[in-house]
């Protein structure tokens, strides 16, 4: 193991305050949840025409489509796509939640926990870029626009996948297999079986996937060269979380000078080193000046001199 990746191992627990992964987590299955319950209420209220009217009113707002005429009245669904699952079956938000945790939970361990949230986001964004395109300029797939919709987080958790490998590719998982399966051994296999279904399996989606995939790698390629992608982003959502922080240090203060905001004592006490150069050189300064002269620091150097007999 690198060092960098030594000096960022910490381990976080699924409830801890502060933890990106069950934060996204959380948000896939709250959004999942709610647009279900929506889905059943419009089902009870106008049976099976209520699904239709669930999918025009409701889930068609809040994925993204790839007709960019349409996307132009429903920017917002550039953002809210990468958290919004089929409500048809439960399996795919479940796949997907356990491909985020499984990555997720080795990315956060070994890059740390600021890392998570940024290469989520680029992924999917990256994604939904190259699902729109594909739909636009790839001539079987245009035959489809008007009907083609992109939701889930698998973009985005293909970044996270490709993140995580590019990182640790000998990171082994189930180790009590022979020692272990390489992470990059299953990355391999998951994008040959995301490859090879294509033709036959939402193609736009795949095409997602794979951009997501690469941005994955893209930023982890940069963070090991020095440069931070996400940086920005973590800035930002400090500063919005600050927004609502009472506590937060006043203009005009800096804030290492504020222990988490509210110190009441100082991180460290200043002791001085007793010498009988530095005893006399007081000395001479009492002798000139008198000894109100003296600095808080001089005074406890001629206290802690007396005790020790310099």
């Amino acid at each position: 193991m690198s060092y960098y990746q030594q000096q960022n191992r910490h381990r976080l627990s699924i409830g801890q305050d502060g933890n990106a992964l069950t934060l996204l987590i959380a948000i896939n299955l709250v959004v999942f949840v709610i647009l279900a319950f929506i889905k059943v209420i419009y089902y009870f209220s106008q049976g099976d025409a209520g699904v239709s009217s669930f999918d025009n009113n409701i889930f068609h707002w809040v994925a993204l489509p790839a007709d960019l005429n349409t996307f132009i009245t429903r920017p917002w669904t550039l953002l809210t796509h990468m958290f919004v699952h089929s409500t048809e079956s439960v399996w795919h938000i479940l796949a997907n939640m356990l491909w985020l945790w499984a990555f997720g939970y080795i990315l956060q361990d070994l890059a740390g926990n600021r890392k998570l949230v940024p290469i989520f986001l680029y992924g999917a964004l990256a994604g939904a870029f190259a699902y729109m395109a594909a739909y636009n300029l790839i001539n079987p797939l245009k035959q489809s626009l008007p009907l083609a919709y992109a939701c889930g987080a698998s973009a985005g958790i293909m970044s996270i996948a490709i993140a995580t490998t590019t990182l640790a590719p000998g990171y082994r998982i189930f180790p009590m297999l022979n020692g272990g399966i390489p992470l990059w051994v299953i990355t391999v296999l998951y994008l040959i079986i995301d490859l090879a279904t294509i033709p036959y399996n939402n193609p736009g989606g795949h095409i997602a996937h794979i951009a997501g995939g690469a941005m994955g790698f893209l930023f982890m390629r940069t963070m090991q060269r020095g440069r931070d992608l996400g940086a920005w982003m973590n800035n930002f959502f400090d500063w919005v979380n600050n927004l609502f922080n009472p506590d937060k240090p006043q203009k005009g203060k800096v804030v290492k000078t504020q222990l988490f905001y509210k110190a009441r004592v100082q991180p460290f006490i200043k002791t001085p080193t007793v010498t009988q150069q530095k005893v006399d050189d007081i000395l001479d300064k009492i002798n000139q000046r008198g000894y109100s002269s003296l600095t808080e620091d001089e005074r406890e150097i001629l206290k802690r001199a007396s005790k020790e007999d310099i």
